[in-house]
């Protein structure tokens, strides 16, 4: 059994790349040769993964993906255990339905990062995603439970249709973040743009986001500042159009 299953992509991609079956959960189970065959869609026509990238390894949850990724679309989709750790940019719907694990993007994320598939009610369910980069639109899209955590600037409507769950942004939101949230929390080191369904509750510190941010920083090297550990944050509670049971905490003062 390998420590790592390591995936280099070959070459650029000039069309997008759909791999949502390449998840820790099937490759902790299979030999590299059933790694190379998982079926992916190039520019809408069937391939195979080792039509993109050389697989070393095999039999291991802890995947590691390296190359312009860019145009990489559903890697990670329904994933359940292990960790994906992708060194560069990656495409849209990474983490989709996801219930379990870590995803560590090492680079910049696009659309609907830990969202839900079409059609779906509910997104991410569980596990956690870093991203070390900026993200874009609709991170967290009827997040069920987990943790999702941009450490660059996000796109629009971060968090949208919340059910539980945490999204922390620290940098900068785009308009439209928590629309529509049932319960769940956005946490706002950064700018945001509050919904006008959203109503001033209280400031205060904390305790569990103290919790939160020293676990980060332990688990995976996310640098936050001590003021933002120990400060005090706004509270709002929404959406009010909604059942109004989530929030948006805005970091305001040390």
């Amino acid at each position: 059994m390998s420590r790592t299953v390591t995936l280099t992509l070959r070459g650029s991609l000039d069309l997008t790349l759909l791999a949502d079956g390449l998840t820790p959960d099937r490759c902790a189970v299979a030999a590299s040769r059933e790694i190379a065959d998982l079926p992916v869609w190039y520019g809408g026509q069937r391939a195979r993964l080792d039509d993109f990238f050389s697989v070393q390894g095999e039999r291991s949850s802890h995947v590691r993906l390296q190359g312009n990724l860019g145009q990489l679309q559903g890697v990670g989709a329904g994933m359940t255990v292990g960790e994906l750790v992708i060194e560069g940019d990656v495409g849209r719907d990474t983490g989709v339905g996801m219930s379990g694990g870590v995803i560590d993007i090492h680079g910049d994320a696009g659309d609907n990062l830990g969202g839900a598939t079409p059609g779906a009610s509910r997104g991410m369910t569980g596990g956690e995603i870093i991203i070390r980069g900026r993200a874009g639109d609709d991170v967290g899209a009827s997040l069920r439970r987990g943790l999702i955590v941009v450490m660059g600037d996000t796109g629009e409507r971060a968090g949208q249709r919340m059910i539980a769950g945490s999204v922390i942004l620290l940098a900068k939101a785009g308009r439209g973040a928590g629309r529509w949230t049932k319960r769940g929390s956005i946490v706002a080191l950064g700018p945001i743009e509050r919904p006008a369904t959203f109503r001033y509750a209280c400031t205060y510190r904390p305790p569990h986001l103290r919790v939160t941010f020293l676990y980060l920083r332990a688990r995976h090297g996310v640098s936050v500042a001590d003021h933002y550990v120990t400060g005090r944050y706004e509270r709002y509670s929404g959406d009010l159009a909604e059942v109004g049971r989530g929030e948006i905490l805005r970091w305001v003062s040390e």
